[in-house]
């Protein structure tokens, strides 16, 4: 579980209650259903006019990823690659029959099967690029939904900031509401803006990391593959493949 996603959110509203309460606000003037209905309401609708149906679930069911993403071991995976390499050096490449149907990934599974069938280095790696691509554009397409969210949620906020403001206009005969009545409104326009860039801009750019790992992981799966059905010694291949996991490198900390 990533905490830090939790955190973060958690220190964003501490700092925006915090600020309120220190002007000699009420956290109660910032609950208003009826601006929080709009945002959302507004939010939701323009997204889902602007992405498939298909999409925006699947991007709304990616937001787990924030606080519990994906498995990323770059050097389990590595370790991997190298004992099938030895396998390979000790049995041929009819080992790896049995190694593919043992891999739980679908990716892993796919790239040993052709080792099994003698797939050239560059043929292999042809065909395994292509579901990489696949796969980067099929999460990147959900991601994209929480971006596009960060994108109409300010405006979507100041339409329900007129409207409150336009039910403030209809009530000039009762003075003493005119105050209230004006900064109800306005707490639409601080959920738009609020919401976009605490919740929806950062989970939007959290996914393109996460989603990058998982693309970078299978780029080491790919290069090992094409690596061992080149005939190349497993030293060499792991002193490549550590090069993605530097301390420096995106890969840091892979277990």
């Amino acid at each position: 579980m990533d905490f830090g996603s939790l955190i973060g959110i958690a220190v964003a509203l501490a700092g925006i209650v915090g600020g309120q309460l220190l002007e000699g606000g009420y956290v109660g003037s910032l609950l208003q259903s009826a601006a929080l209905l709009i945002v959302l309401g507004g939010t939701a609708g323009a997204v889902m006019v602007q992405s498939p149906a298909r999409v925006f679930v699947r991007g709304v069911r990616m937001v787990k990823w924030v606080v519990l993403p994906p498995d990323f071991a770059p050097r389990r995976m590595i370790a991997d690659i190298l004992r099938w390499s030895h396998a390979a050096r000790r049995e041929g490449l009819l080992a790896f029959e049995q190694q593919a149907d043992m891999a739980a990934d679908p990716f892993a599974r796919k790239g040993l099967q052709l080792l099994a069938d003698g797939a050239e280095p560059q043929k292999l790696r042809e065909a395994m690029e292509v579901e990489i691509i696949s796969f980067e554009e099929y999460h990147r397409q959900a991601a994209r939904i929480w971006e596009a969210a960060g994108g109409y949620a300010p405006t979507i906020g100041i339409l329900g900031a007129v409207l409150g403001l336009i039910h403030v206009m209809e009530n000039l005969s009762e003075p003493a509401r005119l105050g209230s009545g004006i900064a109800v409104a306005f707490v639409a326009t601080i959920y738009g803006v609020g919401l976009a860039n605490l919740v929806f801009l950062p989970v939007a750019n959290k996914l393109k990391v996460l989603i990058a790992r998982q693309v970078l992981l299978r780029e080491i799966l790919v290069d090992g593959l094409v690596s061992i059905a080149s005939g190349e010694n497993p030293r060499m291949i792991e002193n490549r493949l550590l090069g993605y996991v530097t301390d420096q490198g995106p890969g840091a900390g892979g277990v």
